[in-house]
Order: C-alpha cells, then structure tokens, then sequence
C-alpha cells in the first residue's frame, strides 16, 4: 500500500559494447556488454527482433478465428490468432495488423482495438508484441487476396466459440502466446 504506483519503467543502462554474434533472416542474435554502476559490467546476449502484432479477430457470433499453422521449434502444429512481423520499416502497427489480417485469413475488419502490449521473453529477447481486437469483419475482395506460401499454405482457419478458446487455453490445450495473451 502507498508509494510510487506500479509501472514499468524505460530505464536502458549504457551499452559499452554490442555486437552481432550471427544475422539472422527474421531477428539476429546481438551480445552486449553492459555497464550496471556498482553491478559491474555484465554481458547479455539476445535476439535483437522487429516486433510484431497478433489479431484477436472476433465475429458477430463472439467466435475467435485460429489458425493451425505447423512451428518448427516447437515441432508442432499449433491453434494461433493470426499474427506477424513488423517488418515493413515505419509501418503502423495497426495498418501491419491490417495486413497480416488480410494475408493469414482474407479478412478485413472496420473497427480495431488494442487489447494489450507485452515482451514475450524480456530475458533473452527485445521482442515487443501488440495484440489487437479486431470487430466488424468483412470478406477482403478477390482481387486483393494474398497468395499463401510455406507454413501458411496450408493453414486450417477454424471460427471458434469464445468460452471454448477460453477453456481450451486454461486447460493448457492451446500453447501459442499470442493467442494465450489475447
């Protein structure tokens, strides 16, 4: 009770030191050597990575569109809420949810929300995820649809009621983050 309220707080200590240990496609693995005042100076490895959003997309029936998409690293095919990189320099994160919206489903919707902001491991990577809520979906035109390819090719799309994602999620059925998250 009382003190300064409970909030995160951007706080970088100086860098005396970075580099990339590999370049990666998608995010590279960066060692820094960082100075802590009385700490000392310690090195930390990371994976330096973009950023990326996730769209909890939600039909008038309150249903959640997942998507089944195969993770390598996890060697499994897993239920997600459609997602992607922010890897297109200076986009916003909503017109990039827009468009991963577009590509992963054929969907566009007319009203977005932010549902919440996180770091999805602040230990070994910079990773910061946007999750949105998406309402008011509509089909994308026939002509503007995004051709699929590699994992994405063969993505299930499935409309699933709320509650049972809900419960699918508690009961530690469904694993993927972002849908976690959302």
């Amino acid at each position: 009770t009382g003190g300064a309220p409970v909030v995160d707080a951007l706080a970088p200590r100086p860098v005396v030191e970075t580099t990339v240990v590999h370049a990666g496609r998608v995010f590279d693995l960066r060692s820094d050597v960082v100075d802590l005042g009385e700490g000392g100076r310690v090195t930390r490895e990371y994976l330096d990575h973009p950023g990326a959003v996730a769209i909890v997309a939600l039909d008038e029936q309150e249903r959640v569109l997942l998507l089944r998409q195969y993770r390598h690293p996890v060697r499994r095919e897993l239920w997600e809420v459609p997602a992607g990189l922010l890897d297109v320099v200076g986009e916003d994160a909503r017109l990039a949810a827009a468009r991963e919206l577009a590509e992963e489903s054929d969907l566009q919707a007319a009203r977005w929300d932010v549902l919440v902001d996180w770091f999805t491991t602040p230990g070994g990577s910079n990773e910061a995820l946007r999750v949105f809520l998406a309402r008011d979906l509509s089909p994308v035109p026939d002509d503007e649809r995004f051709e699929r390819e590699a994992e994405e090719l063969d993505m299930e799309l499935r409309w699933v009621p709320l509650d049972e994602a809900l419960r699918g999620v508690l009961a530690g059925e469904l694993h993927n983050p972002s849908a976690v998250v959302g």
